[in-house]
């Protein structure tokens, strides 16, 4: 699935998921993540997606190494567990009161080659860090999470306090103009659709969307920013989902 946003008037152009990102959208909001096979395929058929299709998907992700395999239960991968942590946590992502620090974290690493880079450059970005330039990152102090123990074999971490203005700093750092525009957009989308299988992509969007969400200190935000109401809107929706795959299992 694909999401293109105009970052000037927040339209969307939503692709119809595959049957694989059926299924991982569906385990990917589901706690625990595994449902057995008979339970997928009566929760994936008003998405569109058939018994066969669904089997063959299925078949595809083991040996891709997405899913395992216990009996007739599927779940989700150690690589894709690690996805869901990253998901749960941009859905309610744990903050502190900012006192006006912010993070720094400087590349000391050299000799690296340009998938390398690219992964680094990755890892920061889902941090919620920026780019000010190249080799330093930064962002508000206002996240309850260490960053990781690894990083200090290629950067070195400070706390600091720019000397630019805050609200200046941060509107330089990331388009938040855009993306409160498309997160607009997505509610306007996800309430106005009754259809199973375009909620569904609609909520990939979303899903994708919040983990671009920086979670910044309200006092730098512009006003009416969307990011609380579209985690409300989600987090209602993964209930949703988590009722239909529990009445499944009862053969309600």
């Amino acid at each position: 699935m694909r999401i293109n946003v105009s970052e000037q008037r927040g339209e969307l152009d939503l692709r119809p998921l595959s049957a694989r990102s059926v299924v991982l959208s569906l385990l990917l909001g589901s706690h625990p993540p595994e449902l057995p096979v008979k339970d997928l395929v009566r929760l994936v058929e008003p998405f569109g997606v058939g018994g066969s299709t669904l089997r063959a998907a299925l078949s595809r992700m083991v040996a891709a190494g997405d899913l395992r395999r216990t009996d007739a239960v599927y779940g989700l991968s150690e690589r894709l567990l690690a996805r869901q942590r990253r998901q749960d946590d941009a859905v309610h992502p744990r903050t502190r009161a900012w006192d006006g620090d912010w993070e720094m974290v400087v590349i000391t690493a050299t000799g690296r080659g340009p998938a390398e880079r690219a992964e680094l450059r990755a890892r920061l970005a889902a941090l919620r860090l920026a780019e000010l330039r190249e080799g330093v990152w930064l962002r508000p102090a206002n996240l309850s999470r260490p960053l990781p123990r690894d990083l200090e074999h290629v950067a070195q971490s400070y706390t600091a306090r720019p000397d630019r203005p805050p609200r200046e700093l941060a509107a330089h750092l990331w388009p938040l103009d855009g993306w409160a525009a498309a997160a607009r957009s997505l509610l306007a989308h996800v309430t106005g659709t009754d259809c199973p299988a375009d909620r569904l992509t609609a909520f990939a969007a979303v899903v994708r969307h919040l983990l671009t969400d920086p979670v910044l200190p309200a006092a730098l935000l512009p006003a009416d920013w969307p990011g609380d109401d579209l985690r409300a809107a989600y987090a209602a929706y993964q209930r949703e989902l988590t009722g239909a795959a529990g009445r499944q299992g009862r053969g309600d």
